[in-house]
């Protein structure tokens, strides 16, 4: 895959994160959330300080196929979930655990927090 595609492939991604913030969040508005050019530093996308106090996160999206053990496992969790939200709690040497759950999930548990 040449880097243009790539680079196509990610921006993909941080759009939908900024759809899904938006969609969740009514007070906010498109400046309030930016996707950032690929290849600058920083955080992938851009928060202006309104949208920190209602998501205080710094985002990095990635999408690359390595990852793909992540999605074999998200699906296991999904076939054993019943009418539970499924979610996967990842491990390696010398790192704290991470959780994984599905992304829409997440923005409309941030929007419904208190």
């Amino acid at each position: 895959m040449n880097t243009a595609t790539r680079k196509a492939k990610g921006k993909r991604l941080q759009k939908l994160v900024c759809k899904l913030i938006l969609k969740y969040h009514a007070i906010l508005e498109d400046k309030d959330v930016q996707s950032i050019r690929m290849g600058r530093k920083g955080e992938d996308i851009q928060l202006s300080e309104k949208a920190k106090k209602i998501i205080p996160y710094s985002i990095e999206c990635k999408n690359q196929e390595k990852m793909k053990y992540l999605w074999d496992a998200y699906e296991q969790a999904v076939a054993n979930s019943e009418q539970l939200e499924p979610m996967v709690v990842l491990k390696i040497n010398q790192k704290k655990p991470l959780v994984l759950i599905d992304a829409e999930h997440f923005f409309e548990l941030q929007a419904n927090r208190k």
